[in-house]
């Protein structure tokens, strides 16, 4: 069955938004990309390693400068809307979206930046709270923003202010873009209930077109890694998502960071498989299941790399099945449904690799499939879960995009 293809044009409700709020077009338009986790379970809180794509879901961001020191913003998403002053980047319980917006501003602030107020509108189509890197587009859209608005350069000890004339900023490099994701961790984890996300900001700004990033979250450096042949990455919802997802996921950072702590390391990333096995004794039995995933996965990280280095997409989505397995049986972070999409998944010919996505406990999974028997997929996988679960499957056929950028 063909599906009539989703006309989406988050470009263009942004710059109607912006028109239809402040009375004119904007000057500048930057998106940003959400951003899927293909492998490296919790490796932001472990210092481990992740492999991430940056999807084609959008969050933008319209912009013009002004010049009386203030700043407006607007969204879609809530009624609220901000006016403050460049001197008050303090948060408003009456608006509370424009928090991270006002963590990004000040940490840019710290580094030296200076820039004026400005007129913003943002829209997205990033489902929040669903592993997709929300919170990162977010703070990725405004260091980009403020980088058009008003011209700099991030250095390792600040920044460097660009006289440009009527000229436009160039795209950032590779390094810089590094360094913004480095800004927007830390704007991130300065926001209460935002602390971690390193791999937030990471795909969204250094994605590239075709290619998984493998980001090392120990050492901050990032790589591009070929996907290999025509293929579309499908996120499936099944409905049903942990109303206490935060807790059972803090749960498995506090056994993570106890079995470190049990073992003489600062993180997990410091054992290998054998010495996990000859210290089993210093742990508890959750602890040491916890720790055994974790290991586990840096170290399919590692051999996913190679694979993608070969062309071998196919052992590449077995390792996502392996991972899938690992959350279930020592993480214990899948959930029923999700146990029944990836075993869906993995009876479908076209499907290489499954795996549940986020923290787990619910919410999504996301499966890598051969581009032309998406829709197949997508049909067959809606009909078993309904057959099964009694509810309505919701998929999502994304394609694999570059990062952030002026639009």
């Amino acid at each position: 069955m063909n599906r009539r293809p989703v006309t989406r044009d988050p470009v263009g409700a942004t710059r109607t938004l912006f028109k239809q709020t402040f009375g004119h077009a904007p000057t500048h338009l930057v998106r940003a990309p959400a951003r899927l986790e293909l492998l490296g379970h919790h490796a932001e809180w472990n210092d481990g390693l992740a492999l991430a794509v940056a999807i084609d879901r959008h969050l933008c961001l319209a912009s013009t400068p002004r010049t009386d020191g203030r700043i407006e913003v607007v969204t879609s998403a809530y009624p609220q809307r901000e006016l403050f002053w460049l001197s008050q980047f303090t948060d408003n319980p009456d608006v509370p979206w424009t928090g991270l917006l006002k963590a990004a501003l000040r940490e840019l602030r710290a580094r030296g930046v200076h820039f004026g107020g400005f007129n913003a509108a943002v829209q997205s189509e990033i489902p929040p709270g669903a592993g997709f890197g929300s919170s990162g587009a977010l703070l990725a859209a405004v260091a980009l923003t403020v980088r058009q608005l008003y011209p700099h350069k991030l250095t390792e000890s600040g920044a460097i202010i660009r006289r440009l004339g009527r000229g436009r900023m160039p795209a950032p490099t590779d390094l810089e873009r590094l360094r913004m994701a480095r800004l927007c961790r830390q704007a991130g984890e300065s926001v209460a209930g935002e602390a971690g996300g390193t791999l937030d900001a990471v795909p969204t700004l250094c994605g590239e077109e075709f290619n998984a990033v493998l980001v090392d979250t120990q050492h901050g450096t990032v790589e591009a890694l070929p996907l290999i042949g025509e293929l579309a990455v499908i996120v499936c919802d099944t409905g049903r998502l942990s109303p206490v997802v935060e807790a059972r996921s803090a749960a498995l950072r506090y056994h993570c960071a106890a079995a470190a702590r049990a073992l003489g390391v600062k993180s997990l990333r410091a054992v290998d498989p054998s010495q996990l096995k000859a210290a089993r004794h210093q742990l508890t039995a959750r602890q040491h299941a916890c720790a055994y995933h974790i290991v586990g996965e840096n170290q399919r990280v590692v051999a996913a790399e190679r694979a993608l280095r070969g062309g071998d997409v196919e052992q590449f989505g077995q390792f996502l099945f392996q991972s899938h397995e690992s959350a279930r049986e020592f993480f214990q972070s899948s959930s029923p449904e999700m146990d029944l999409l990836v075993d869906l998944a993995r009876a479908h010919p076209a499907c290489l690799g499954a795996r549940l996505a986020g923290h787990g406990f619910g919410g999504h999974t996301v499966n890598l499939v051969l581009w032309n028997e998406a829709d197949e997929f997508c049909d067959r996988l809606e009909k078993g879960y309904g057959k099964s679960i009694g509810r309505v499957l919701k998929t999502m056929r994304c394609r694999v995009v570059a990062g952030a950028n002026a639009a």
